[in-house]
């Protein structure tokens, strides 16, 4: 599976690494390409897997402002409900094409 914006790949893994949560991918960190996130300053909690981190995701056409998050310390309850630890994987925005 590969993340990409306007052709450039920011992510990319085999599906069997990756977690699907709420039709969203999550990528392990390892997957995603060195310096194509940027921390955003974007708040979120979510109430069932707790505070999210929001990345920009830059490439050499741009950035895509809150194009991707993760959640670095995920409640126990989170790990329990989906069945793996998915801390600190990053799931992307409409703006950024998942697929294989």
């Amino acid at each position: 599976m590969r993340a990409t914006v306007n052709g450039t790949v920011v992510a990319e893994a085999p599906e069997s690494d990756l977690v699907r949560i709420e039709g969203n991918w999550y990528f392990p960190p390892s997957a995603v390409v060195d310096g194509a996130l940027t921390e955003s300053p974007t708040a979120y909690t979510c109430p069932w897997k707790g505070a999210a981190q929001y990345w920009d995701v830059v490439t050499p056409s741009g950035t895509t402002s809150d194009g991707a998050w993760s959640y670095p310390d995920l409640k126990p309850s989170a790990v329990d409900r989906v069945g793996t630890d998915f801390a600190g994987y990053v799931a992307f925005s409409p703006g950024v094409t998942v697929g294989e």
